[in-house]
């Protein structure tokens, strides 16, 4: 019963993501060119409908915090994971600068979704190769450098309640190794809004952005600290 509730919604999305075709375009063609600038407002312009648009139809309401004005340049988001609907809901508020995700590989493998997460520059990760890993955080250092920004979920998995899962040890090497900001986001209330039922409903979230912490120069043992750091950051704002 819960699957066939989804339908209308799952219809309603591809179809709105045919409507945006037209920025895709634009934002592959900057890439070729090598403009990363317009590549940017490209992805910055899509990520602002996406997210306007999925969390107003379904019904969603979003109480966002910001404790400053976000760092210029590249930033790396660190965030918890309850639910699919983190992704839209990032979009949704964070809407000044554009980002792109590290995400797990299957992801990619879903249609047309799959290759809009892959267009915004995001990273994809196979968990169960070493190899292929580490060349993923390489690629995400390259593209923390060209000035794209990350969100990285740390618990690996979505947690599909409000409990927040252990943060994997190597989450923020991305960032330490690029010197750029690390920013805490702590989302609460995006399980209801799918995970608690099985079909996409109407839900109050809650996202608090908090200050960045800068990375540059960190010394070693700062830098050891900081994924605990970071999480205890996410967790004190839990409700």
């Amino acid at each position: 019963m819960a699957i066939v509730k989804n339908v209308p919604f799952l219809i309603w999305f591809y179809g709105f993501l045919r409507t945006i075709k037209p920025i895709k375009i634009n934002i592959r063609k900057h890439r070729e060119a090598g403009d990363h600038e317009k590549e940017r407002t490209e992805i910055l312009k899509a990520e602002n409908a996406w997210g306007r648009a999925l969390v107003k139809r379904a019904g969603i309401t979003l109480n966002i915090k910001s404790a400053e004005a976000l760092p210029e340049g590249p930033v790396v988001f660190i965030s918890n994971h309850q639910s699919y609907w983190d992704i839209p809901v990032c979009f949704a508020a964070i809407t000044e600068k554009p980002f792109g995700f590290v995400a797990k590989e299957s992801l990619r493998k879903i249609p047309v979704f799959g290759s809009w997460i892959e267009d915004i520059r995001s990273v994809f990760i196979k968990r169960d190769d070493a190899r292929a890993s580490l060349k993923a955080i390489e690629e995400g250092i390259e593209l923390l450098k060209q000035g794209f920004s990350l969100v990285i979920f740390p618990e690996g998995t979505r947690s599909k309640g409000s409990e927040i899962k252990e943060f994997k040890k190597g989450s923020l090497r991305l960032a330490i190794k690029a010197e750029v900001p690390v920013v805490p986001i702590t989302i609460y209330g995006t399980f209801r809004a799918y995970e608690e039922k099985g079909y996409v409903r109407p839900a109050e979230i809650d996202i608090i952005i908090h200050p960045a912490i800068d990375t540059r120069g960190m010394a070693r043992k700062e830098a050891a600290e900081l994924p605990e750091r970071v999480e205890g950051i996410i967790r004190s704002a839990m409700p």
